[in-house]
């Protein structure tokens, strides 16, 4: 006897649920036995906030980082470049100087009586009399320009677009505005100094160079000044 219509056509829309209902988990199946395991919503939120709290931790990680390598180039003390840091600047300017054939002066200086004021009154006079120095030299120069130091009681600076007369004259101006500078420690009044050296630069300029230049001028400078008392003491 044939069946009915209703009853093959009834069988077949459930054949086909029950076999749909099959294939999902071995869909599933299938994906795991490819190393591909299905991910449900939860576990996709949740890789999802792990990236979010991994780029905010690099993001942290690379500031961390930047203010580390500042510190590294920067005097803790005058809070200006130190000798590594006034050094990349310098590199970087003359590759500037011999791309577009610009020019500037590098000036070497070194604070004539510091060594005095430091036997005499301590070192933190001397630390308030190379903060003073620090500033007055910050005032004298533009935005463009860079001073540094060295190390000690030698300072550097470079200066942009000066020609020799500029730059020889600007060297005289700062040690004029440092033998100005007076303090008084322990009720007594004292006066620092300062040599000056230059040495120009150019599209041929070498930083390492530059430098010697510099010092051996500043040297030749600070013989000149010999004559000048050593540290002058004067009761408030």
């Amino acid at each position: 006897m044939k069946k009915p219509k209703r009853a093959i056509a009834a069988k077949a829309k459930k054949g086909r649920k029950s076999s749909g209902s099959r294939a999902k988990p071995a869909a599933r199946r299938a994906a795991r036995s490819a190393g591909q395991p299905a991910v449900t919503t939860g576990e996709a939120k949740n890789a999802k906030a792990i990236i979010r709290n991994l780029r905010t931790r690099l993001a942290q990680a690379r500031r961390r980082i930047d203010e580390l390598e500042a510190a590294a180039d920067t005097d803790f003390l005058l809070g200006i470049p130190n000798r590594r840091g006034f050094e990349r600047e310098l590199h970087r300017a003359i590759a500037y100087m011999t791309r577009y054939a610009a020019r500037g002066a590098l000036i070497v200086l070194d604070v004539d009586r510091l060594k005095p004021i430091n036997d005499s009154f301590g070192h933190a006079a001397g630390d308030e009399v190379l903060k003073a120095i620090a500033g007055t030299l910050t005032r004298q120069v533009r935005a463009s320009d860079v001073v540094g130091r060295l190390g000690g009681d030698e300072f550097a600076l470079l200066l942009w677009n000066l020609s020799e007369t500029d730059a020889r004259a600007k060297a005289a101006a700062f040690e004029q505005a440092i033998d100005d500078l007076s303090f008084v420690f322990r009720d007594q009044r004292v006066n620092a100094g300062a040599s000056a050296g230059v040495a120009l630069l150019g599209s041929h300029a070498e930083a390492g160079r530059a430098l010697e230049e510099a010092d051996a001028a500043m040297y030749v400078r600070k013989a000149q000044r010999r004559h000048e008392p050593r540290i002058r003491l004067i009761s408030s």
